[in-house]
């Protein structure tokens, strides 16, 4: 069954973030072509919403692995899957805060 995907506030700056940096040192088909990964991704989730290794039991969040240089951290509720964060793995992981 399908569960809808919403974005966290900080998942959505760092969308909004990795697209701005793609469009301004890169080019609008590399930013078309991440967007068009992160569509596929969240289209996968939406449906499979176990398919990825869950990293933190007691917060039941997960990690997708969407470029070499993007995760995807994710948690299935009940009604919907919430998108925490979408994090730049070259950060220090202690940035990390869902």
């Amino acid at each position: 069954m399908r569960k809808d995907i919403a974005w966290s506030p900080l998942a959505d700056e760092d969308l909004t973030n990795v697209l701005n940096y793609l469009r301004e040192n890169w080019n609008i088909a590399v930013t078309l072509r991440f967007l068009d990964k992160i569509e596929s991704i969240t289209f996968i989730i939406s449906r499979h919403p176990d398919r990825y290794p869950m990293i933190n039991r007691e917060l039941g969040i997960r990690k997708c692995i969407v470029t070499k240089h993007n995760a995807l951290f994710y948690r299935e509720l009940s009604d919907k899957i919430e998108i925490v964060r979408l994090f730049d793995t070259r950060q220090d992981p202690a940035k990390l805060g869902y």
